[in-house]
């Protein structure tokens, strides 16, 4: 008789437990939230030699909303910045001091390889449409600023946490509803063409090196 309240006992206890990993079994994220950052590789001719060196710093972030598992519709906003001596590209023209801004605003359709929620390791494939916003300023020649359209693709792996930690995943979960926690890497390419004061066609994109964090809820 005491053994079997005890059975009772643990069984009333591990319920909850258990409703709770049925639940999440049953569930899956409708959403993905990126923080990223990298270097940043123009697509300028020379860049190094009016900036110091042939990258630059570029950060951001996405949101995407996930039509199924595997696929994502979504939008990222990123912020690219260097400042030189020498050549403005935009004005095209020798300059001094210069201070060199960009904002792509990209929309876009991702596929992840997900096969499974234990999965660990996740590559990913995308692409999509760039609103690339810039600003040039340039020293004692003003500032020059606007936009263009144009195109991006992204590949990228996903190595997902969740079994680094299952103790910390868990309480992800239930604090905040994240279902998994993932560490990525990127290779990001951008198209955007504008025609500088000179008439001559120069591409403000180029190849983007990124890291972040990724949340799935």
């Amino acid at each position: 008789m005491k053994r079997a309240l005890s059975g009772m006992l643990l069984l009333l206890i591990m319920m909850p437990l258990v409703a709770q990993s049925a639940e999440q079994a049953l569930e899956r994220p409708h959403w993905s939230l990126e923080l990223k950052g990298g270097v940043f590789i123009p697509a300028i001719d020379n860049w190094s030699t009016y900036y110091g060196r042939r990258d630059t710093s570029e950060f951001g972030g996405s949101l995407a909303y996930k039509l199924a598992r595997q696929i994502e519709i979504g939008v990222e906003g990123m912020y690219i910045r260097d400042k030189g001596q020498g050549f403005a590209p935009i004005h095209n023209i020798a300059t001094g001091n210069v201070i060199y801004e960009l904002a792509p605003l990209n929309v876009f359709l991702l596929a992840r390889g997900t096969f499974g929620e234990n999965q660990w390791l996740i590559p990913y494939v995308g692409g999509g449409w760039t609103r690339m916003y810039y600003r040039e300023e340039v020293q004692y020649q003003g500032i020059v600023r606007g936009s263009t359209d144009g195109s991006h693709w992204r590949a990228g792996l996903q190595i997902v946490l969740d079994g680094a930690d299952t103790r910390a995943a868990g309480n992800m979960y239930k604090d905040y509803g994240i279902f998994h926690t993932s560490l990525f890497l990127e290779t990001r390419y951008t198209r955007a063409m504008i025609t500088d004061l000179a008439g001559t066609s120069v591409n403000l994109g180029g190849t983007s090196y990124l890291m972040g964090l990724l949340f799935e809820f």
